[in-house]
């Protein structure tokens, strides 16, 4: 997959050591437009993004945790942040076949596989490679048989905040046996900065003319149906909270709300353009924009339809149903088991690739 650099600038970062020893520190990268990005080691996870708003006044746009403790699954058992490995998404009944021979991977999620299934690379500490004034890389060492998935994979991330307000992210791999690969980030974006305030009146736009439709267990059915006409059409900016309870929509009644994988309109011949806005997300209340590029041919939007008020995070906010967006760039779901779609396999020799950059702005 074919990767354009966007070049990060020199760019002041305050690193911040808690006092948890050299694998569970919090790295707090900070540019010079007062904006600070939180990355713990476990599981790769961001745990704050600090964003002024048309005010000035500096606003936590992503939800989680005060402290990387409360990310341990013992703790809870959430993807908030986090570098989702190896497979992001859905696996259809936790079935993987590759050349003729299959795996059965663990069914975490209506009888499917998610998210690297239960014990998937969120909930385990990568290693911390390179750490400076301006990014952070990891290094994920999964042997073969990780939850049940071949190959032994050598992974990195790799996060980079330059002064644009552009949090830039990079994932590699290799492996030394077919297996598949598909990482994202899991982070909740509220960019009204108060998880009080759902994200119901954020207008989304997603680059995209197609979707893969899902059943009700919220896997892709093998169709890519046309947004046209239909609910889940973000061609132009609309309000989430338009259609995200319109459960007369038989999509939205499958996915609980919005949580479906749009085709994205910046990928065509097998090479995604990351110089193009693939979504955008702004909020009315704070003037925070947030855009999207990509390489991946799609992106997961899932409008916290099972925060149930069950989970407290930080400052002793209580997450509700919509408090966050996700917005998650990737592989179709299942695509091990679609042909017809663009593979997520990764053969020995072979380098897998992937870009998400996060754009912030104010307007």
């Amino acid at each position: 997959m074919n990767i354009k650099r966007i070049t990060p600038l020199v760019s002041a970062c305050l690193l911040a050591l808690c006092s948890c020893g050299a694998q569970k520190d919090v790295y707090v990268l900070e540019n010079n437009s007062a904006m600070k990005v939180s990355v713990t080691p476990f599981g790769g996870r961001i745990m704050s993004i600090l964003v002024p708003d048309r005010d000035g006044v500096v606003r936590d746009v992503v939800l989680g945790f005060d402290d990387m403790e409360s990310y341990f699954p013992e703790n809870h058992l959430t993807d908030f942040g986090a570098a989702i490995g190896r497979y992001a998404n859905r696996i259809g009944g936790g079935h993987l076949e590759i050349d003729g021979k299959t795996w059965d991977l663990p069914k975490n999620n209506f009888g499917h596989c998610l998210h690297g299934g239960p014990a998937g690379w969120q909930y385990k500490m990568y290693k911390v490679v390179e750490a400076d004034r301006s990014h952070i890389k990891l290094r994920m060492d999964s042997p073969d048989g990780d939850n049940n998935f071949p190959g032994a994979v050598t992974a990195f991330v790799t996060y980079t905040l330059d002064d644009k307000g552009v949090l830039d992210i990079r994932y590699e791999a290799v492996t030394d046996a077919p297996t598949v690969i598909n990482m994202t980030n899991h982070s909740y974006f509220n960019l009204n900065g108060d998880p009080d305030v759902a994200v119901d009146n954020c207008l989304l736009c997603i680059n995209a003319s197609g979707y893969t439709p899902v059943d009700s267990t919220y896997m892709t059915t093998g169709e890519i149906l046309p947004v046209e006409g239909t609910p889940m059409d973000f061609r132009t900016p609309v309000e989430i909270g338009r259609d995200v309870n319109n459960f007369g929509f038989a999509q939205i009644r499958n996915g609980n709300g919005f949580d479906h994988n749009w085709c994205l309109d910046t990928y065509c011949d097998g090479r995604g353009d990351d110089t193009v806005a693939a979504a955008t997300l702004w909020s009315p209340f704070t003037g925070i924009e947030l855009t999207v590029y990509t390489d991946e041919p799609g992106i997961q939007v899932y409008t916290g339809n099972f925060l149930d008020g069950t989970v407290t995070g930080k400052e002793g906010k209580v997450y509700r149903k919509h408090a966050a967006v996700c917005l998650e760039t990737q592989h179709y779901p299942d695509t091990p088991n679609k042909p017809q779609w663009p593979s997520a396999v990764l053969r020995p020799g072979e380098t897998y690739t992937s870009h998400c950059a996060f754009a912030f702005s104010v307007r």
